[in-house]
């Protein structure tokens, strides 16, 4: 299985691949670590409500590289699979042979990733060296971004509606910085009432295909509690034009915009990727959203991250909601033991083989090649795990392979 899953190619339904950070010309190995998930072994770049910040460190320029800055995630957080995932692709595309950083090999490693960094080619090297056909990018700071001119013709985006569910003045942002009313303004679209916001909507998912982008992404995960109750347009309405209202006004607008919105993307067939898990971590449990899955039986909502550490409680909701579809993307990076038992019961309960794809959510093509490594090796354990137990069979074995990494994905987000 390991040799036949090395050659299959992938559908990688979400990364981070933003212009700004991934074409830059000017990368070193300490920016390497800070602008991935190593990074987030050090400081969680996301806000709790009780805390603020001034700027996105993901987006943050890096110093030059020493031992020194290297160490707290080499020596500190070593053990951490985030630090061991980035430190094997690294070694790997730019190492001569090592398995690990070192005080002795760090320099050649450093002027190794500054020298590919500033091939214009790089990028596309590694994913063509990872066999990743396609990219489905998040630019969180660009929810409108069409990434074909500037990332290739291989990529496509998702909205994010995080500023959308937060739009009831022109003032209000999400935790990333995007106004709702600024993004309408850039389609060419006003909302000067709660009814043309509405409207306007409508128009701004319409207008998806024409920017390359083939889903609507929910990460309020990241900006409020997931339980989006049943819509309440009258405390809705009253949000509209406030620049602060009551907490219960802003939940109210919340939870109706993202069900009008969910409603725009059965109509118009469009996915809806959620962020589940971690966020807020009181109140991003998977089963916060069963309401929501539940009131649109005709939208298809792609869920993310195996919810960790909710995997069984999402299984169980995949199982009874039919309408769901799971992004195993993250979550073998968090744990690669918490993974393959998650897997292993996503084969047994899962309805059908479409239900599971998988992506990097990185920054940088290393941390994707090094995602895309790891995930390979996990799903090929699993199933060999599942083969020795006599399960199934070698082909069905090799059919579902191919469905995780490429045709589930190909077919939900209907690519061609």
């Amino acid at each position: 299985m390991h040799k036949f899953i090395e050659q299959l190619p992938i559908v990688d339904v979400h990364e981070h691949h933003l212009p700004e950070v991934i074409l830059q010309r000017e990368v070193n190995l300490l920016q390497l670590f800070q602008q991935s998930y190593a990074g987030w072994a050090q400081a969680r770049p996301y806000c709790l409500p009780s805390e603020s910040r001034d700027s996105d460190p993901m987006l943050a320029g890096a110093g030059p590289t020493t031992w020194e800055s290297l160490a707290p995630f080499l020596d500190h957080s070593g053990s951490n699979f985030f630090v061991r995932n980035l430190v094997r692709a690294v070694v790997e595309l730019h190492g001569d042979g090592s398995a690990e950083i070192t005080r002795d090999n760090w320099p050649a490693l450093d002027a190794a990733v500054r020298a590919a960094h500033r091939r214009p080619d790089w990028q596309r090297e590694v994913l063509h060296r990872a066999r990743v056909t396609t990219v489905i990018t998040d630019a969180y700071n660009d929810p409108l971004l069409d990434p074909r001119p500037a990332l290739g013709a291989n990529y496509r985006s998702v909205m994010r509606i995080n500023s959308l569910a937060l739009g009831w003045h022109p003032v209000s942002r999400d935790h990333n910085g995007n106004s709702a009313h600024e993004l309408l303004q850039r389609a060419g679209l006003k909302a000067d009432s709660f009814d043309e916001y509405l409207v306007a909507l409508d128009q701004l998912v319409a207008g998806l295909a024409a920017r390359g982008q083939v889903a609507l992404k929910n990460a309020l995960a990241y900006d409020r509690d997931i339980h989006f109750d049943e819509p309440d347009e009258g405390l809705a309405r009253a949000a509209w034009g406030r620049a602060a209202p009551p907490p219960a006004e802003r939940k109210a607008f919340g939870d109706f915009i993202v069900d009008h919105l969910c409603r725009i993307a059965a109509t118009r067939d469009v996915p809806v990727q959620m962020h589940l898990g971690t966020g807020i971590i009181r109140s991003s449990h998977p089963l916060g959203v069963a309401g929501l899955v539940e009131r649109h039986p005709r939208t298809r909502f792609l869920l993310m991250h195996l919810a960790y550490p909710w995997s069984r409680d999402l299984l169980g909701m995949a199982f009874v909601y039919r309408n769901i579809w799971l992004d195993l993307t993250w979550s073998f990076l968090l744990s690669p033991s918490h993974f393959k038992l998650a897997l292993h019961e996503a084969i047994e309960v899962l309805p059908n083989e479409s239900r599971m794809m998988l992506g990097g959510d990185n920054w940088h093509v290393e941390e994707t090649y090094g995602a895309m490594q790891t995930a390979r090796q996990l799903i090929a354990e699993v199933l060999e795990e599942k083969l020795a137990a006599g399960y199934f069979s070698r082909a069905t074995a090799e059919r579902l392979a191919r469905r995780i990494l490429h045709d589930n994905a190909r077919d939900f987000f209907r690519l061609d």
